[in-house]
């Protein structure tokens, strides 16, 4: 087919490069403009730029699509069809109508759950037991489409947004490729009204990490938001993150440490943190973190 690539950050190259892999021609890939990054704060191209340049196919960057002259340069491509992942730019109605066969987003939640800008986040942080990957035919409303294929991922006692974005990114590639072999034969399935949240993005704000909560809650509201923004507390006058945690065994005081080994009170339960980073250092497992910076048995986190 004849495809157009729109993604981003680093969850949209697998699928890129698997759908060069599967033998599509890529007609243009765009991508969200270069932006001023680093210590320099030169201009850093996306990481789904990088990729298709090194693939040797064209990009573009506008800063938005909604001028006529865009649409029409875009409708000009006589793309097959669109494949969007995590582009970050709304898409108006004349550029979904262009493809012959419409747009189709790769979204990382079972739909009609997460919609929105952060669904793995909010995933992990709500607690949910499973995820997955669904292809979905766009439409004007926020990630409203039908769905052609889905498939699930359960959630494991200790994972992060890190590790669950890397598998649903891989998972994302694999059925996005199946889809396209497929299309003629898939059938959408309009989503439910029923079940419907929203993946708000993740704001810096709400980082701190409460040791009042429960043991469950602490653990998903560290994992949920490891390894950026980075969930956070205090220790020795300094703020440290928080990220890694696993459930374990224990009372005590919100936020005292139950041992020496990084285990900590929650108002219900303990958890023991698994990873963490000091500022201005790398992140570092709990074992070689505290044997630069112990948290002795008695310590109180999150004190100012």
């Amino acid at each position: 087919m004849r495809v157009v690539f729109m993604g981003s950050p680093d969850f949209s190259v697998p699928v890129l490069e698997s759908l060069v892999d599967a033998g599509h021609e890529i007609v243009c890939v765009y991508s969200q403009p270069p932006r001023p990054a680093g210590r320099g704060k030169k201009n850093r191209p996306t990481a789904v730029q990088a990729k298709a340049e090194e693939l040797g196919l064209p990009v573009r960057h506008p800063v938005s699509l909604k001028d006529v002259e865009q649409q029409d340069a875009f409708a000009a491509l006589n793309a097959d069809v669109a494949v969007v992942v995590a582009y970050g730019l709304i898409l108006p109605q004349a550029v979904l109508d262009a493809p012959q066969k419409g747009c189709l987003n790769i979204h990382a939640s079972l739909l009609p759950r997460w919609r929105g800008a952060a669904p793995i986040h909010r995933a992990i942080m709500a607690g949910d037991q499973e995820t997955g990957v669904c292809i979905m035919q766009m439409e004007a409303g926020l990630d409203t489409g039908p769905v052609l294929l889905r498939e699930t991922m359960p959630i494991g006692p200790e994972e992060t947004t890190g590790s669950l974005h890397d598998k649903l990114s891989a998972l994302g590639a694999e059925l996005i490729v199946k889809a396209l072999g497929t299309l003629q034969d898939l059938t959408p399935v309009a989503q439910p009204d029923k079940g419907v949240t929203y993946a708000a993005k993740i704001d810096k704000a709400e980082a701190q990490v409460d040791w009042a909560r429960t043991a469950d809650q602490v653990s998903q509201h560290i994992r949920g938001l490891s390894p950026a923004p980075g969930a956070w507390t205090t220790h020795a006058g300094e703020r440290i993150k928080v990220l890694g945690a696993k459930m374990s065994d224990g009372q005590g005081s919100p936020g005292e440490a139950l041992d020496a080994a990084f285990t900590i009170a929650c108002g219900r339960g303990a958890v023991q943190v698994t990873r963490a980073q000091r500022p201005g250092k790398g992140a570092q497992d709990a074992q070689e973190f505290l044997r630069g910076h112990p948290v002795p048995r008695g310590t109180k986190l999150g004190e100012r």
